[in-house]
């Protein structure tokens, strides 16, 4: 398991080698629906479907929310692959870019010593990463889970508008099928 989100534009995760592509609009409606575009070519099992499906969404929903403003205007573009045994995503949006990580990350730490001592009572003051532009539903629940469920990691790119991910499963553990 990965710790921290990385900043690293030359990591492997980062490499289009292969991969679909697909382009959106930055339309915070239609997440679903571009969420099943692409996950219509992966062949999970159907409990870890769910679970790719919400990480999938995710990472999209932050791009169009946070890094694109919802502006439909602006572009949300998405490499993808998925085969027998692993799963890769890159999304980027026309946006600044996440301004926060290191700071992020720090909290994260903080988050996890307090989890790791079962230190409930301390928890509670990092329950939920905010920002002065976060609105009532932001908490960096996404980013928390996202680090648990990408095995090879969470990358974001210098200009932190980019984020690649991965995540190998156990041999056999995806049905057989084509990806294209």
């Amino acid at each position: 398991m990965n710790d921290e989100l990385l900043i690293d534009g030359g990591h492997g995760l980062f490499s289009k080698d292969d991969m679909n592509y697909a382009v959106f609009t930055s339309d915070y409606d239609r997440i679903r629906y571009y969420t099943l575009l692409i996950i219509q070519r992966s062949k999970p099992k159907h409990d870890e479907r769910l679970l790719l499906e919400q990480q999938v969404s995710e990472l999209i929903k932050n791009a169009i929310k946070h890094g694109n403003g919802c502006d439909p205007a602006k572009e949300v573009r998405v490499w993808y692959r998925f085969d027998d045994n692993r799963a890769r995503l890159i999304v980027e949006d026309q946006g600044p870019g996440f301004r926060d990580i290191e700071k992020w990350n720090v909290f994260n730490r903080k988050r996890r010593s307090y989890l790791d001592r079962e230190d409930f009572v301390g928890l509670m003051s990092y329950v939920a990463w905010r920002t002065p532009r976060s609105d009532r539903y932001d908490g960096g629940n996404a980013m928390f889970a996202a680090l648990e469920y990408w095995n090879e990691g969470v990358v974001f790119s210098e200009g932190r508008n980019a984020v690649a991910v991965g995540k190998t499963f156990p041999p056999g553990f995806m049905d057989a099928g084509d990806d294209e």
